[in-house]
């Protein structure tokens, strides 16, 4: 019999992805109408009922400047939410894939970051997403896996990609920092690596633990608005570079989100591709969801 998945937090930009990548298994996705994290009654009454042997865990409070003043908030589904899935997983059984962030580090390296390099959150979106990685790593110290990514970009929501495609046509100049250095991540390929981990874990070649999800490579955000217009055909002269002190922002962006992948290599897995590559192939499809007015908002 082929392994049953529990998707939460389907209805978002990477749990969209998910499902279409689990296209024909079986599979139960559930967005926050169809399951709330917050109510612990709830969490646990579903995953008993569905007894799913991996469950993906793509729900989240993801507006990061808006958990600055409503961190009580954000805790509830980033850490307290979490906390009831795993227990809920605990009982059933299930092996659980927790999606988790960048922002769980100080952000000031200048090498990536191990998968256990020591972590030290400087925004209240981070302080609360630490808590939901540790809540999955007490209460499911076999079966938990963290899959932390950042800069994520797909076509099932609002992103930095869909917005610079949009600017294209609209600017005929854009300012954009140059001063972040990050990973950009197409849904796709992390939804894609989402489920080869789960087929590894229940298959035991995958223990349990960190991982990070993100493309190889690095990049800035105006390099990488320099290769959305490149793409494009513009010209990616039309994008300046400035600095993070002419976009103030409540929550501080981290300068170095850069993520080691040594987890994968070690389990037998192939980490993602170069961001670059990733990009060239996600741009029809962001460029049609442009068009086509694909369905926005936080997940």
């Amino acid at each position: 019999m082929s392994p049953s998945w529990l998707v939460t937090g389907a209805g978002g930009m990477l749990g969209r992805d998910v499902m279409a990548r689990l296209g024909g298994r079986d599979a139960l996705g559930l967005g926050r109408s169809g399951l709330d994290l917050t109510e612990a009654e709830a969490v646990a009454a579903t995953v008993a009922g569905a007894r799913p042997d991996v469950v993906v865990n793509c729900a989240a409070w993801t507006a990061v400047d808006d958990a600055e003043t409503c961190e009580a908030e954000a805790l509830r589904i980033n850490g307290e939410g979490a906390s009831h899935l795993a227990r809920a997983c605990a009982r059933a059984g299930s092996v659980l894939l927790h999606v988790s962030t960048d922002y769980v580090f100080a952000g000031d390296a200048t090498a990536p970051y191990p998968e256990d390099a020591p972590t030290g959150p400087r925004t209240a979106y981070g302080r609360t997403k630490l808590a939901g990685e540790r809540a999955v790593r007490a209460l499911l110290p076999r079966t938990g896996h963290v899959v932390r990514t950042a800069w994520l970009y797909g076509a099932g929501g609002a992103n930095f990609v869909r917005t610079m495609i949009r600017m294209e046509s609209a600017r005929e100049h854009l300012d954009v920092v140059d001063d972040q250095r990050g990973q950009p991540t197409w849904t796709a390929d992390l939804a894609d690596r989402l489920v080869r981990l789960g087929e590894a874990a229940l298959a035991g070649a995958a223990p349990a633990g960190y991982w990070h999800g993100t493309s190889a490579g690095h990049g800035t955000w105006c390099e990488l608005a320099r290769e959305t217009f490149r793409l494009l055909g513009a010209d990616p002269a039309r994008v300046r570079a400035t600095t993070s002190a002419a976009y103030v922002r409540p929550a501080p962006r981290p300068a170095y989100s850069v993520l080691g992948h040594g987890r994968w290599r070690e389990a037998g897995l192939e980490p993602m591709r170069e961001w670059r590559a990733a990009l060239a192939e996600a741009l029809p499809e962001l460029i049609a969801a442009e068009q086509g007015g694909a369905p926005k908002g936080r997940i």
